[in-house]
């Protein structure tokens, strides 16, 4: 019983919800109320015939015919198949014109929603609410929600004729109804089973598919197909047997059905055989009366697929919406910065992604204006985090980030990333030309004269003056067809683009080799001219020049100072830089033209 009472509001609320989302999407009203109109015309056309053909069949000689019933009947039926085939076409646009503004509600709120959304989410489950939940939803109102209507007024015409025409041949047909759904409702319930689950392992069939292909070069350098390949081809049996349990109902369903029909058709021509010999009904009657039997046998298909096709749009509905009702970023909402040229504090600042695990703990430094703060401590001890805060991906639990005096979440979403430059050791490029990675996110039209400056000063104009398209050069998947280093370079022209005022550098140049570096380097000289900077720092080259270093270890500052105070003063910063230094002494044995250039060995020894 309790198991019943708290079913119950959850299917109101699918039904509220799904009403809520289809009124969201502005539903072509007008056009729906046309289609519909159409729909019950042609099917009360569609009632009419039959009698015409009581009619036909009682007086058929050949001088008696009436070509006007003729006429008629032959307009009747044009008539039907023509409002029947624009009331399909209404349907169906007014069906692509919903999904389209869901997917418009759904593209709009992907593209706002906070980062943490997506750390909690696979990516294949959110395309499968955008692609597959949203054709189930289409599904229901393009085909299938004009049957149901039409095949409940067919069925209601159909029964209020035939008890009128005969009740007692009526009853008698109606008796093997009940035997019917005995046989196809249990069936039924077992097809929605199947189909829920069969939309379930889709989209994890989807999250399958979508995370081996984005990182296909990973699979093949590790040699993983044959694990992929396991995992894959699982998730195809899985599908494969629910396909072949719908297989199997659907064989049983559809005999069944038949063998139902066959069942009634028999049994009313037999007792309307002898009805018609006894004089108490005519053959055209007899006749009239199979027909309607057809309008009543073929809508009740048309309203069970209704009911299977309803219970998926709700569960489609119910993933849609918790997709919809998420917490949402306002990127607008907020102070404009009038002055990014000003100092940033982290005061008493804690931070965790999960309740009860601290990955930053009261950490408080002050980054002053114009100057390079260098972040250098293990792994895992909270650097990136650091970057996650200042670029607003996550807020903070406890303490405070300012610009100067304001706090940065006081700030519209995107007047404060505005501000921000941000290039990491694998800069991201999308699909497309060179010119629109490097111009990617502005809103206003760059002109050639800026777009070839900001790439000279990134030295990325030399390798793009020699591609065969220059700048409409394809750049492939997250520019593959690029070396890393031109890939860096093409990072730092899109920040030199955006002028930001804060830079943040999560070491750009660790994964180069030594002469992409040199030329990265300097590239990151021109950016760094005149910016508050704040760079992960993994090589001491980077922490030498640093105007002041903070020394994180699990989440905590442990020490602040230049490179000098805290030789002096902090052991782990110490075995750090002699790690470095010992590193950089093998490098210097194997590459000593390079090194020199790479790292002012001087100034780490001073």
């Amino acid at each position: 019983m309790a198991m019943t009472k708290s079913e119950q509001p959850k299917q109101k609320s699918n039904w509220r919800g799904f009403l809520r989302l289809m009124m969201s999407a502005k539903p072509p009203k007008l056009l729906l109320s046309i289609a519909l109109g159409l729909s019950v015309i042609a099917t009360l056309v569609s009632l009419v015939i039959p009698l015409f053909t009581k009619n036909v069949v009682d007086n058929f000689s050949i001088s008696s015919l009436n070509w006007w019933q003729i006429s008629g009947m032959a307009l009747a039926f044009i008539a039907s198949a023509v409002a029947s085939g624009v009331a399909t076409y209404l349907l169906n646009y007014s069906g692509q014109r919903v999904v389209a503004g869901i997917r418009d509600r759904l593209w709009k709120k992907l593209l706002v929603l906070p980062v943490r959304y997506y750390d909690n989410n696979q990516t294949g489950d959110t395309i499968s609410r955008m692609t597959n939940d949203t054709a189930i939803i289409k599904g229901l109102i393009a085909e299938h929600t004009a049957g149901f209507i039409t095949g409940s007024i067919s069925i209601i015409g159909s029964i209020i004729v035939l008890l009128y025409m005969d009740w007692k041949m009526t009853l008698i047909m109606f008796s093997i109804f009940p035997i019917a759904f005995l046989i196809l409702f249990p069936l039924g319930m077992q097809m929605y089973k199947i189909s829920k689950g069969m939309q379930a392992e889709t989209a994890n069939f989807t999250s399958v598919l979508n995370r081996v292909l984005s990182e296909i070069r990973l699979v093949k350098a590790a040699n993983a197909e044959p694990v992929e390949y396991k995992e894959g081809s699982a998730g195809i049996q899985t599908l494969f047997k629910f396909g072949l349990k719908e297989g199997k109902i659907q064989a049983l369903m559809s005999p069944l059905i038949m063998f139902v029909m066959l069942m009634m058709f028999v049994v009313l021509f037999g007792y309307g055989g002898t009805r018609v010999a006894s004089g108490a009904i005519s053959a055209g009657q007899l006749v009239a009366f199979m027909l309607y039997l057809f309008q009543i046998v073929m809508p009740i298909t048309q309203i069970t697929q209704f009911f299977t096709q309803t219970q998926k749009a709700m569960g489609a509905t119910d993933t849609i919406l918790k997709v919809l009702d998420h917490e949402e970023e306002d990127p607008h909402a907020g102070l404009q910065v009038k002055d990014a040229s000003q100092s940033l504090h982290f005061e008493n600042v804690s931070f965790g992604y999960k309740e009860g695990e601290s990955v930053l703990k009261d950490v408080s430094f002050t980054m002053e204006s114009g100057k390079v703060t260098a972040i250098v401590g293990p792994s895992g001890s909270g650097k990136t985090t650091m970057f996650s805060l200042l670029e607003r991906f996550y807020s903070q639990q406890e303490g405070n980030i300012s610009l100067g005096q304001e706090k940065i979440g006081h700030y519209s979403l995107i007047s404060w990333r505005s501000q921000i430059g941000y290039v990491s050791q694998e800069s991201p490029l999308i699909a497309g030309t060179i010119r629109d990675n490097i111009c990617y996110g502005l809103q206003h039209e760059v002109t050639e004269e800026a777009l070839k400056r900001a790439s000279e000063m990134a030295y990325a104009d030399g390798f793009i003056e020699e591609l065969p398209q220059k700048y409409d050069t394809e750049v492939g998947e997250r520019g593959i067809k690029l070396s890393g280093g031109q890939r860096q370079r093409i990072a730092i022209a899109r920040a030199l683009l955006r002028d930001p005022k804060i830079l943040m550098l999560d070491e750009a140049t660790s994964s180069l080799d030594s002469k992409s570096e040199v030329v990265v380097q300097q590239a990151l000289q021109n950016l760094m001219q005149g910016r508050t900077t704040l760079v992960i720092a993994h090589r001491l080259s980077t922490v030498v020049d640093a105007d002041q270093i903070v020394f994180l270890d699990k989440g905590v500052v442990t020490g602040r100072g230049t490179h000098q105070e805290l030789i002096e003063s902090h052991e782990m910063y110490r075995e750090f830089a002699t790690q470095q230094l010992q590193i950089q002494e093998q490098l210097i044995a194997v590459h000593s033209p390079l090194t020199p250039e790479l790292l002012p060995t001087e100034q780490i020894h001073s």
